[in-house]
């Protein structure tokens, strides 16, 4: 029984160390590599927070 369960323990950490690698550098020695990266989500929620800003101090300034 404790040999089995030494096995599922081994098994289980060696296999959550393989998932956890991370892939290397994809130009290494080459000149130095610009990925194009899309925007995401947060990059959206900063822009429309900034229009929402600008509207609103826009319309502030409007009333006065």
């Amino acid at each position: 029984m404790k040999t089995r369960a030494l096995i599922a323990f081994a098994f289980l950490v060696l296999t959550s160390t393989i998932t956890w690698a991370q892939p290397g550098n994809p130009c290494p020695g080459g000149p130095p590599c610009d990925p194009d990266v899309p925007i995401t989500g947060i990059e959206w929620l900063i822009a429309a927070g900034g229009a929402l800003g600008l509207k609103r101090f826009l319309n502030s300034r409007k009333k006065k």
